[in-house]
């Protein structure tokens, strides 16, 4: 998801500490925005520090456990159309993500989507310090019997099944999974921990619900296999004490990006992907 340009400053402060990692080539790579790179979370990697990218992402911790060469060129920030142009960065462009694949491919990962229908910029939209005096969002999001967000959704989806097509166009040898999104938000939210009002946690929590639904549909029928990371993150939300959750606040008490997964998260989540790939 979307991150701004404060990051890019804090991420390079990190930097300072760390090695210039030398670029994976082999059978997994990973495809896919911020809620795969990891921004913040240490180390980083130097290669594309543009992109925010961390060495203990899921695709790292993934790799690692199925004991598998890595090509990770996530990238904070994308959208599905960086996966076939080059992708702005604050240090500069990157190539499209579809041009680390090839017939020797062997797994492929994708997380995308959130950027494509604004996730964050909604979440971020919804803040709420004043609730009761300040209207909620969801009334904004869906007036005049409008849902924004479902219809972005549902006019995205046929270009996350089009994405499919042409990671396997690229990579024919490869199983591909997409790796949806988590459980950021409980029922109801937790305000002031995350400064939504119920209902607005709510319609936000149920709009990356159905952004993983399309996902799964689209995986479904473009011969991919979707990994359920909304199940697994259950009771590991924004909500949750260090060391359970998987994922930041507004305010994050880890190293990570505010509305992203932490370390805990990456872990976690990159056992989940290691299983659907192993199993």
């Amino acid at each position: 998801m979307r991150t701004t340009a404060f990051i890019t400053i804090l991420v390079a402060a990190l930097a300072t500490t760390a090695g210039t990692a030398a670029a994976a080539t082999g059978g997994y790579v990973a495809l896919g925005d911020s809620a795969a790179a990891g921004p913040l979370i240490p180390p980083p990697d130097l290669s594309s520090p543009g992109c925010l990218r961390s060495l203990a992402n899921y695709p790292h911790v993934a790799a690692q456990r199925l004991g598998v060469p890595l090509k990770d060129v996530t990238c904070s920030g994308a959208t599905t159309a960086d996966m076939y142009a080059p992708q702005s960065t604050e240090t500069g462009a990157v190539p499209p993500q579809l041009d680390a694949l090839s017939a020797g491919t062997k797994t492929v990962t994708v997380t995308i989507g959130g950027n494509d229908v604004g996730l964050v910029g909604a979440a971020t939209s919804c803040i709420n310090l004043l609730p009761g005096i300040n209207p909620d969002c969801v009334d904004r999001y869906t007036a005049g019997g409008h849902d924004q967000l479902a219809e972005k959704i549902a006019a995205f989806e046929p270009t996350w099944g089009a994405l499919l097509d042409a990671i396997h166009a690229k990579a024919p040898n490869a199983d591909v999974f997409v790796a949806g999104y988590g459980t950021y938000l409980p029922h109801n939210g937790c305000w002031p921990v995350a400064p939504l009002t119920p209902r607005d946690a709510n319609y936000i929590q149920g709009s990356i619900d159905k952004t993983n639904a399309a996902l799964a549909r689209q995986a479904a029928a473009h011969n991919a296999r979707y990994v359920d990371v909304r199940t697994a993150s259950i009771g590991h939300d924004v909500c949750k004490l260090p060391g359970v959750k998987w994922f930041e606040s507004v305010i994050p008490t880890a190293v990570a990006a505010p509305l992203h997964p932490n370390a805990t998260g990456m872990r976690h989540i990159g056992a989940v992907v290691a299983a659907a790939v192993s199993g």
